[in-house]
């Protein structure tokens, strides 16, 4: 395992900031759904539309937690977890909020391509934390 850790790697504030704009964005965009586009949009429009909120906002968490895991992981595939969240809350909850907000069928293809992202972020998540503590075990055995 790298000993290099967010301590010293300058990709720790880009991700907190990610993972803040992430979050805030979807606080605003879920006041604007719950208090603005209610009498605008269907109920069923109104759903796709938080869904894309709750996935933004989980994602936004994620993010953020994500410097405090380098103790445990290697920086670098902890930041490509952070890039597949990233990108899949772009082409996820951007999709959901353009379907919602114009009803253009066409961006209901892009959401699975962010789901899989999302998807191939816990993994690496999950494959790098695993990796990790046994890297741990290893040297702390030595």
């Amino acid at each position: 395992m790298s000993s290099t850790n967010y301590n010293t790697s300058s990709m720790a504030p880009m991700l907190l900031a990610a993972g803040a704009i992430f979050a805030g964005t979807s606080v605003m965009l879920g006041a604007f759904g719950a208090h603005g586009l209610k009498s605008f949009l269907s109920a069923q429009m109104l759903n796709t539309f938080e869904i894309g909120v709750r996935y933004q906002m989980y994602h936004g968490l994620a993010i953020l937690v994500l410097p405090a895991l380098s103790n445990y992981a290697e920086v670098k595939w902890l930041n490509r977890a952070a890039m597949c969240f990233v990108v899949g809350g772009v082409l996820f909850s951007g999709s959901l909020y353009a379907l919602a907000l114009t009803g253009i069928k066409w961006f209901g293809p892009v959401t699975p391509l962010g789901g899989l992202l999302f998807i191939m972020g816990w993994a690496v998540l999950a494959f790098t934390l695993v990796r990790g503590q046994r890297a741990i075990k290893v040297s702390n055995d030595n």
